[in-house]
This record gives structure tokens, sequence and C-alpha cells, in this order.
């Protein structure tokens, strides 16, 4: 289940609908991407219990694909930037709540929006270049939230206990090098690192991007570190269950050299097919044509993301909260994992993806 980026745009906006599509083609996978209300009209909690609703829809496996192709017990959760927040959230009530009859195996979460009242040693200056400064990231969430909620808030800035709490057993966070939230989400994934090591389970993977900022993966879908990106999500969804945790690899995912690892992180003969956007979106915030500013423009390349598709709840009578977009890639019995791996499955792995461009 994948949560978009940021409380704004849209699962159906050309950029989310091609990164689904791509998703679903890549892992082999059924990914519903999730249509939740969007603040200031609808504040926080509202998007919080859209993606709850699209849960207990997926475990009700009323849908007829879901019901035919979909594995209740290897459910994933997904989002970036602030469905990274939603994502997380999602898990944490399915935890506290004794789940909607699903097993979350795992979270990827992909440059994840958590802050807090204190700045971090990284947050502290602004070089003019990332997309977002500390200041921006400051006023967002009393926006997003009418003012009902400061930057202490635990929803941003989860306790420990909070942590412990979740079931799932594997995580993925990625972050990128240049990003303002990078400081967050490293001091995230080290969180659940130090969680999974005393309870001995459970799988933790940090994937950094070189040289690159927030969102990057969406507006330049083709760059090669966009697609190591994509890889990385792939083997750690395709991969069987983790062995007990060990230390901290760090791991250069090209060995200093480009190259291309598709055919070792899918279990399909077929090339990873990814589509861009011929101009870019531009949300409420502005954040698309700043991407387009730091990515070197727009690109005339046309989608060819290889899926079946059909979009629910989009009807006048339809509740917000149905808003889902089902997404099919080739589905296989076994979906495990088959490729070889520098990195193999290990846990608490530090990916760094060199950015070669």
């Amino acid at each position: 289940m994948l949560a978009r980026h940021a409380f704004e745009q849209s699962a159906f906006c050309r950029t989310y609908h091609r990164y689904a599509t791509s998703l679903a083609a890549s892992a082999g996978a059924l990914v519903v991407s999730v249509e939740y209300r969007l603040a200031p009209e609808h504040p926080i909690p509202a998007a919080y219990d859209d993606a709850w609703s699209a849960l207990k829809w997926v475990a009700s496996l009323t849908d007829p694909w879901l019901a035919n192709y979909a594995d209740p017990a290897r459910t994933f959760l997904a989002g970036d930037s602030a469905g990274g927040n939603i994502a997380y959230h999602t898990a944490v009530r399915a935890s506290r709540d004794g789940g909607v009859g699903v097993d979350i195996e795992g979270m990827v979460i992909v440059h994840p929006y958590f802050w807090g009242a204190e700045r971090l040693p990284s947050e502290e200056v602004w070089d003019g270049a990332a997309v977002f400064p500390a200041y921006g990231v400051d006023w967002l969430w009393p926006f997003v939230t009418a003012g009902q909620a400061s930057n202490n808030d635990p929803r941003l800035n989860p306790p420990d206990e909070e942590i412990a709490s979740l079931k799932c057993r594997r995580v993925l966070v990625a972050v990128a090098e240049k990003d303002t939230l990078r400081e967050r989400g490293c001091h995230l994934l080290n969180r659940f690192h130090d969680y999974y090591a005393r309870t001995g389970g459970g799988e933790a993977t940090l994937v950094e991007s070189e040289g690159e900022d927030h969102g990057f993966h969406l507006y330049s879908p083709l760059r090669a570190t966009s697609r190591r990106l994509m890889s990385s999500i792939v083997h750690f969804i395709n991969q069987p269950p983790a062995p007990e945790l060990g230390d901290v690899l760090h791991w250069h995912a090209c060995g200093g050299k480009k190259i291309d690892r598709t055919s070792a992180t899918t279990t399909s003969p077929k090339p990873m097919i990814l589509g861009v956007p011929r101009r870019p979106f531009m949300d409420v915030f502005g954040y698309g044509m700043e991407m387009k500013r730091h990515c070197g423009g727009s690109s005339s390349t046309t989608c060819m993301a290889y899926a079946m598709s059909k979009n629910r709840g989009r009807g006048k009578a339809a509740s917000p909260k149905k808003n889902f977009g089902l997404y099919s890639g080739a589905v296989w019995p076994n979906k495990a994992y088959k490729g070889p791996s520098a990195a193999g499955a290990l846990p608490a792995t530090h990916h760094v993806i060199k950015n070669m461009w």
C-alpha cells in the first residue's frame, strides 16, 4: 500500500500514477495507491484516517484482484515524504488496534517527513541549495494541523515506546544526501535498529542516495540513482525473511563504477520500465517547479509503465475514503528474491548509492 508524497498532490496525478505502475511492474506486486484528504480543508488526522480506511479495504479483499492475487501475509506499507509519516502511523495504528487481518511484513519510507522543535546539527545551516530550508519545514506541521499542534507533536517526533510497539519485521528508510530531512530519517532508522537489536529480531535498512535532494526519484526516475533506489526497494520487498541482526555494513552500491543492477534484483527477465512526466507537476507549495530547476528541466519521454491499472472510487458519489488506485505487476506464485547481491539480505544494512552523473 503506497501513501503518496506530501500533504498535497493526488494519487491520480501523472507523477504518482507512473511511479505506482513502475513499482508494480518492477516488484511483481499489487500496489494500492491511496488518495487521502488534504489540508487545509481537511487537517490532520484526516490523512491518517483515510490511510487506515485504505488498509482495512485491502484487508477485506473485496476487490477481485486483491482476492485472487494478493498475499495478506506479505503486506508492505510505503510512502515518501509526508507519505512516509502516514505509512509509519498506519503501522502504529495496526499494531495498537490489533491489526485488520493482514500481516504487515514491513515498511518502506522514502525521505520521510519527521521533525522536532529542536534543530539537529545539520538543520542549523541552510546552504541555499536544498529544496526545503529548515525554516520552511518549521511551519508545515502547524499548517496541516490547522494550528492545533506544534513541532513538539509526537506524531512528528515519535517516542521510543511507540517505535517499540510496531510489529512489522522489516523497515527500509531511504534518505538523500542533500535533503534537509536526511538526519531525521537516519535517526529514525537507528532507533529501529536499536529496538530490533534489543529484541533479537527484525531488519533495518538505510539506503542513502549521494548528491541528491528530496523527492529526486519522482521527477528524474531515469537517473542512475533513481533506478538503483527502485532496485533497492524491489530487493527489500522480494527478499526472504531477514536473519538475526548484525553490524551495520557500509556498502557502495556500484563499487565506484556505473553499473545496472536491475537484472540482479528482480525475478523477471523483463527490464525495469519507468516513465517520467512531460512537465513537472505543480503542487500548492511550488515543489514541482523547484524540482524542475534542481533536476535540469523537464523531459519529453512518454510513460511506458508496464502494468494493468484501474482507479477506484472516482465517481461523484464516491466517498473520499474509498479513492484507492490499484495497480498490478506481473505476479508469480513465489515472489521471493532469487538474484545475487553484494550485500545479501543482511539486516541493519547501510546502502550508499553513488551519484555518477
